[in-house]
């Protein structure tokens, strides 16, 4: 059967859904007042027993409508084995899954949920499992590891969840999942969440969940046509900043900026009252007396800048704010939604700037998918725009303050008396005192030093043609269009391993897309993969203990020794016939490890 989730379904409130009572409250001490679509239709289905297909985009806040339910009805005090098990594709949904796990769970005590992926050691883990754990949330390699140890023993599942299944299968990780599956007791509830139906999907559905509910929710996520949207790569440790060079060129009344975290509001408050903004945090932590003194603040501006998280920004609503600065990209869409809605009040236009690293490019592209906007990319202010903007507020500060007639005559008196007991011309003595005005931070920013440019030469193919560049010898992806390098991976055909396994690994231990990928050349003993040439420093950290087939794949640029050429891609985006690796084969082993 199959239900369409039309926004009709969310003027129920969460009360209404029939969840238990501290689950409930952890709700509402979130700040959570209606649910969407997709909660609405699936909590009060899994709270029956139900097993639920749910087909909704990522940001329509699915984790709440299967968390929701499962810790409603979790048996609390039986830790012994999981009673719930949630698959991710990648490391870094499985992190935000079982956080909100955790956030829903605060007023069940000795609930314990336990996140599972690679990259990290299996002490902690093993530790964990020993002890007990409800909740499971992992990444189909890793789950399957340790069933294969033996360490994870999933005989009294009660709930298992595919979260973003077709990004799973896409991955290359069919197989593993399939595994698991069949390794689950027959009578448990399945949940399974996808963005789309593919055939895949539809025979895992059949397969494996019992007279599933069908749940499909339209994308009906839009943002005000008043209000102009634009993004700005920048690495983590550049964008505070950034943000400072954007707060001194644009011209604002009164600006939101969201981060994450509640220390972050703090931390990121009090790095802009050093660079003399006038700026305040608030978050869950804040007292409602000081919350509502800031706010106000923000209102009478005596305030221009509110450091703030989802949460503490809930019902906010005053019309000066005229910027909003997603300092953190949220990860949820409709948080997005909620975010730059905070701007563009009662018929005025408004700004939102969202600050994208590159390892945040898919978060990007979901945003625009489910607002069914561009957002246009924006580039770093330049140090001349920024001495230009500080030059002209100069200018105005002497402006406005000729027109205060009577306590420039009072000065006027005092400098004259200086030019002639001194005989210093009056020019320089107006020079002395923005001196001693400014201090000893100086006016104007220090051009920036010029970087050499790193060329990297093209590989050619055969005709002596550049293969994949963009006209100008640089090598493009496909699909996005970024800059592309070839890297060498210590793992090759001798060590039986697979073009899927390299994208599942990478992938999931780099924070990289599918789309990230271009050719992949496996040799007898490593293999040559196409990746994005600027990986950002925390994914070369993260691939530096991802495995293969149990073995490190020590990631580097390759060099272009000689002599390997024989089995290389082809212009066509194929291999020779040196490397077979295209052909179809049945696979020899349980699947990528992440």
């Amino acid at each position: 059967m199959s239900t369409d989730a039309t926004p009709a379904l969310t003027d129920a409130s969460f009360d209404d859904l029939g969840l238990a009572a501290g689950v409930l409250e952890a709700v509402k001490e979130l700040g959570y007042e209606t649910p969407s679509a997709i909660q609405a239709a699936t909590i009060p289905l899994l709270l029956e027993g139900r097993d639920v297909v749910g087909l909704a985009q990522t940001g329509t806040g699915k984790t709440a409508a299967f968390a929701l339910p499962i810790l409603s009805n979790l048996d609390v005090y039986d830790a012994a084995k999981p009673q719930a098990l949630v698959l991710a594709p990648t490391r870094e949904l499985a992190l935000q899954v079982c956080e909100a796990f955790e956030r829903y769970a605060a007023h069940l005590p000795g609930v314990r949920i336990l996140p599972v992926y690679g990259g990290q050691g299996y002490g902690p883990q093993l530790t964990a499992l020993r002890r007990g754990v409800h909740v499971v949330v992992g990444t189909p390699g890793r789950i399957m590891d340790h069933l294969e140890k033996g360490t994870l023993d999933l005989s009294q599942l009660r709930f298992l969840v595919l979260d973003e299944a077709d990004e799973m299968l896409n991955m290359g990780f069919a197989e593993d999942v399939e595994t698991i599956l069949a390794d689950t007791p027959e009578e448990k509830q399945v949940a399974l969440f996808s963005a789309t139906m593919p055939a895949q999907i539809r025979r895992l559905s059949k397969k494996y969940l019992r007279d599933p509910e069908e749940i499909q929710v339209k994308g009906k996520t839009q943002t005000a046509a008043n209000i102009t949207q634009r993004y700005l790569m920048v690495s983590y440790p550049q964008k505070v900043d950034a943000l400072t060079r954007i707060l001194e060129v644009e011209n604002f009344e009164g600006m939101i900026v969201f981060v994450r975290t509640k220390n972050e509001t703090e931390t990121l408050a009090e790095k802009l009252r050093a660079r003399g903004f006038s700026a305040a945090a608030i978050n869950g932590d804040v007292p409602q007396n000081v919350r509502e003194r800031t706010v106000n603040q923000l209102k009478d501006a005596s305030l221009d800048i509110l450091v703030a998280t989802d949460v503490a920004a809930r019902g906010l609503d005053v019309e000066r704010i005229s910027h909003v600065v997603n300092y953190d990209i949220p990860t949820d869409t409709e948080a997005y939604v909620h975010r730059i809605g905070r701007t563009g009040r009662a018929g005025r236009t408004g700004d939102a700037i969202s600050f994208v690293t590159p390892r945040e490019r898919y978060l990007l592209r979901a945003i625009e998918k489910a607002t069914r906007s561009t957002l246009q990319q924006m580039h770093l202010p330049s140090v001349d725009e920024v001495n230009a903007t500080r030059l002209s507020r100069f200018d105005d500060g002497i402006t406005a303050a000729l027109a205060e007639t009577e306590r420039v005559e009072f000065f006027r008196d005092v400098v004259r008396h200086y030019v002639e007991e001194y005989d210093v011309p009056e020019v320089d003595v107006a020079a002395a005192l923005a001196v001693v005005l400014q201090g000893e931070e100086p006016l104007l920013l220090e051009p920036e030093p010029e970087r050499p440019v790193r060329e990297d030469r093209p590989r050619r193919d055969r005709d002596g043609r550049d293969r994949g560049t963009d006209g100008r010898g640089e090598r493009r992806s496909r699909d996005t269009g970024q800059p592309m390098a070839t890297y060498k991976i210590s793992v090759g055909r001798r060590h039986k391993v697979e073009p899927r396994q390299i994208v599942g690994a990478i992938a999931n231990e780099g924070g990289l897309r599918r789309a990230d990928f271009g050719n992949i050349s496996i040799r007898p003993d490593f293999s040559l993969v196409e990746l994005p040439a600027d990986l950002a420093p925390e994914t070369w950290a993260a691939l530096e203990s991802t495995r293969i087939s149990g073995k490190l794949i020590e990631l580097r640029r390759d060099q272009g020794a000689p002599g390997r050429r024989s089995g290389g891609p082809r212009r066509d985006g194929g291999f020779d016939r040196g490397d077979r690796d295209d052909r179809p084969r049945k696979p020899r082993h349980k699947g990528p490890r992440d």
